[in-house]
């Protein structure tokens, strides 16, 4: 890591925060707003937080203690060639001591930041972005002031052309790695701080992710146009939201998906993949920019094209009916839409459910949404009536925290989760409310890290699988299990036969975290192909290809490519496409007597027209 970095606009004495917007309508009073929410019965609305105390929230990041830390953006408009140096962002802790789902206390932890679009809590410090730099703000003795100046884990992330689909979003994943999302806007080369162009990764649309322990920065997914909102559901698959096109997108390791516009940085991809939604939540008949007035069939269908956060709800104070359900903040529609998620095929489908909230109040734009300890949910609200491009102006004066909860929330029964011991933090991944799974992983995942001593926790972890516990509890020790070192080789590939799919998904999953598998996996991957009754499975073994050398996917490929019972699946034959292309071009003969034995149709024509793209004296000439 490398400390501040030089590219940041000199330090400049503070100054007071300012509104460059024409407010043309009335700024109402929190109390005036709430009046406006409209609730399905039994949901009440409360005001957390309001200007002064929080403004411009453009992020938000929980900790051990149920603390909201969030990030207030000043400089989101402002671009390098004309920065006001005078003007910073700021990372605010604020805190709901007595559980009333009020915030009685409010500290400022770090004040120094530009293009601050995350802020989350984690390892002994704060991780932030701020383009182009991803920081961590070292806080060791847990005295909510930083240790010392931000050292700089990454940087390359573009800070000027991609303008509103700047990187954002860190959240931590199950498997440990945290999470962001890229826009369309411009490609960044993001790397560690010194490091070469050809040692840095090329990013613009995307999801990519972060190892804490092992430095190591990887694309995940690419494609769409600005993702600004992302979660996991009880099995641990991955979705996000998106604005223009699609909005609800499944996350599979090595996806192309369709583009708002431009192309993929990769040649011969073909076809790309299409949202799981099988729905938009706009009259596609208009213009996606006509279509924003919540008038007519827009309206109805949601409210537009705009959609930032996102939230898979798994806390324990809403009704069970909702338990699982999508929920994402229509920007202009100012609403809460709300999709369910199905199996199908070899991946997901999106419904469209009614919108779960209304709100009147014109400044009324929503930016993200989580559940807390208690099981109640904070909306952050940007507070402003132009929208996400700020060519009216910026009112950086404004910012609302509500909570939506469910009859009547109790204060979380943990005050600070970092005082539990090994067993107590094992024992919560019973809990009822993810939020209490996720922070004592987390938890132990630091422990881990630190050189605590972990084997009677994982022997508490392993009786989940002893006992034959429900699969999300199992899935829930299987990672915790992978954070602490207790997932080894061995043991994962003997879950490849488990019997539930979301388990042998993960055990393909945690077989090549970040890394290609051994050959002794890779073997047991391909005999696992040929048989593997779940499309899912089927789906990430495919995703595989791309962790292997070009020579070393036929085996797996041809074994993939023998399932026509999925070759009219949405994902898979393009999946195992975008992984099949690169070892084409480099052994004709492989790819002839492939396409003689391929039962996918769409993947043999990809083939065959790579292969006329090709003289035929490439590939080693064969």
């Amino acid at each position: 890591m490398a400390l501040c970095p030089a590219a940041w606009p000199a330090a400049a004495a503070p100054k007071v925060i300012y509104n460059s917007q024409n407010a043309t309508q009335k700024l109402l009073t929190p109390q005036e707003a709430l009046k406006g929410v409209s609730l399905p019965p039994g949901f009440s609305i409360q005001l957390c937080a309001a200007e002064p105390d929080v403004q411009q929230p453009i992020g938000m990041g929980q900790d051990a203690r149920g603390r909201l830390w969030v990030a207030e953006c000043y400089t989101y408009a402002e671009r390098p060639q004309n920065f006001d140096t005078t003007l910073k962002d700021r990372i605010v802790v604020l805190e709901d001591a007595d559980g009333d789902g009020s915030f009685e206390r409010r500290k400022v932890f770090w004040e120094e930041a530009h293009h601050l679009t995350s802020v989350l809590p984690g390892f002994g410090g704060v991780w932030a972005l701020c383009a182009p730099d991803l920081l961590f703000l070292p806080d060791r003795d847990g005295d909510d002031r930083p240790d010392g100046p931000p050292e700089v884990v990454l940087n390359g992330f573009d800070n000027d052309k991609v303008r509103h689909n700047i990187v954002n979003g860190l959240k931590w994943g199950p498997d440990g790695w945290l999470y962001g999302r890229h826009g369309i806007t411009t490609t960044s080369l993001v790397g560690k701080p010194g490091a070469a162009k050809e040692a840095r990764t090329p990013i613009n649309c995307g999801i990519w992710r972060y190892h804490p322990v092992r430095k190591i920065f990887e694309v995940v997914a690419r494609g769409t146009t600005n993702p600004w909102g992302h979660d996991w559901d009880e099995h641990g698959q991955l979705f996000f939201i998106n604005t223009v096109i699609g909005h609800l997108w499944h996350v599979v390791p090595g996806a192309r998906y369709k583009r708002m516009f431009g192309e993929h940085l990769e040649p011969n991809l073909y076809e790309l993949m299409d949202q799981t939604a099988d729905h938009f939540h706009w009259d596609t008949g208009h213009k996606w920019n006509e279509a924003r007035n919540q008038e007519g069939t827009t309206d109805t269908a949601g409210g537009g094209h705009a959609h930032c956060g996102m939230m898979i709800y798994l806390g324990d104070n809403w009704p069970a009916a909702y338990r699982g359900g999508v929920f994402t903040i229509n920007l202009l529609g100012r609403r809460l839409n709300q999709d369910t998620l199905s199996r199908r095929g070899a991946g997901y489908v999106a419904k469209h459910a009614p919108d779960f909230a209304r709100v009147k109040d014109a400044w009324f734009r929503g930016i993200e949404l989580d559940y807390g300890p208690d099981g109640g949910v904070y909306v952050l609200d940007w507070s402003d009536i132009g929208e996400c491009h700020e060519n009216d102006g910026v009112h950086r004066t404004s910012g609302r925290i509500y909570k939506i909860r469910h009859g009547r929330t109790m204060k979380a029964p943990v005050a600070n989760l970092a005082a539990l011991s090994l067993p107590q933090l094992v024992a919560l991944h019973t809990h009822p409310n993810e939020w209490q799974v996720r922070q004592s992983r987390l938890l132990l995942q630091e422990r881990a890290a630190a050189g605590v001593e972990m084997t009677a926790a994982r022997a508490q972890l392993r009786k989940h699988f002893d006992a034959g516990d429900s699969v999300p509890r199992q899935l829930r020790a299987l990672w915790a299990l992978h954070a602490v070192g207790g997932a080894d080789e061995l043991w994962l590939r003997r879950l490849l036969s488990h019997s539930s799919e979301h388990v042998r998904v993960w055990a393909v999953k945690l077989l090549q975290d970040g890394a290609a598998p051994s050959a002794e996996t890779l073997a047991a991957f391909v005999r696992r192909a040929e048989t593997e009754p779940s499309g899912l499975v089927l789906l990430f073994l495919t995703s595989t290809l791309q962790q292997l050398s070009p020579a070393q996917r036929w085996p797996l490929a041809t074994a993939i490519a023998q399932r026509k019972e999925f070759a009219d699946d949405a994902m898979l034959p393009l999946l195992l496409w975008y992984g099949l292309e690169p070892a084409v071009a480099q052994d004709r003969a492989r790819a002839l007597k492939f396409v003689a034995a391929c039962q996918i149709p769409k993947v043999r024509q990809f083939v065959t027209r790579r292969l006329a793209a090709e003289p035929a004296a490439s590939g080693g000439g064969k």
